[in-house]
């Protein structure tokens, strides 16, 4: 039996060592190109810490389906406290305690079976600022990164400011200011306990349930969440957003 030459050998070596190089220089560029993004995005979020967010990827493609939404930004100081303790009562209770996840709240969903969500108000400013909607796992697993990005670099107050802002009231109509326009025809600083609680009541589902003609499930979902933002603020749940 004939053995291989030493060119054919080396020729085979050759081969492999460049294909090794081209890896090598693949992965490289990939890592490179990694960092690069998550250099990006951490610099947004620290410019996203003092300026106003003026629009998000989901209001922009909002904006374009429906010719235009209602939104404008207003400083934390000019809502009504009552508005940020319903809404922290509704749809993250523990939020002044956890590090972007609540896994109390997690693992009470696993134990339902996924009937409920357990999405903190933190994750969901990542998504509303930074990403996009839809149930797919690569929006997810960057959610999942950038979530505690984001309780390092913002304080609560901040998330709590941002997420007021953007959060969709109706089809259209983004942030509290306009909310409190569309439903009542009032300014945010203005709001009242059972105002504040309607408005945090429909969040789950904006375009099907409505604060100004609330449905009786409506009604009941607020009443449960103004005893809940009163219970928040006693026993200091509120603490860091109030503060």
């Amino acid at each position: 039996m004939a053995k291989p030459s030493k060119r054919s050998s080396k020729k085979k070596t050759t081969r492999k060592a460049t294909r090794l190089r081209y890896v090598r220089r693949a992965l490289g560029w990939l890592f490179r190109g990694a960092l690069a993004i998550a250099v990006l995005v951490m610099a947004l979020m620290v410019l996203g810490r003092f300026l106003p967010v003026w629009t998000t990827p989901y209001m922009f493609a909002e904006g374009r389906k429906l010719g235009g939404v209602e939104y404008e930004w207003i400083a934390l100081e000019n809502i009504a406290p009552v508005m940020a303790r319903s809404v922290v009562a509704a749809e993250d209770a523990n939020f002044c305690t956890h590090w972007g996840f609540d896994m109390v709240a997690i693992r009470e969903a696993i134990e339902e079976g996924g009937a409920r969500g357990a999405s903190t108000i933190s994750q969901q400013t990542v998504k509303n600022v930074y990403l996009w909607h839809g149930r797919n796992y690569t929006r997810k697993a960057l959610e999942a990164l950038m979530t505690p990005a984001l309780e390092a670099i913002w304080p609560k107050k901040r998330i709590i400011e941002v997420y007021l802002n953007i959060a969709e009231f109706d089809a259209g109509v983004f942030g509290v200011k306009a909310a409190a326009r569309h439903y009542f025809d009032a300014l945010p600083a203005d709001l009242t306990a059972r105002q504040a609680a309607r408005l945090a009541a429909i969040l789950p589902d904006p375009k099907g349930r409505s604060a100004s003609n609330p449905s009786s499930f409506v009604r009941k979902r607020a009443a449960s969440i103004m005893d809940g933002a009163a219970t928040i603020r006693k026993d200091g749940r509120a603490a860091c957003f109030e503060s």
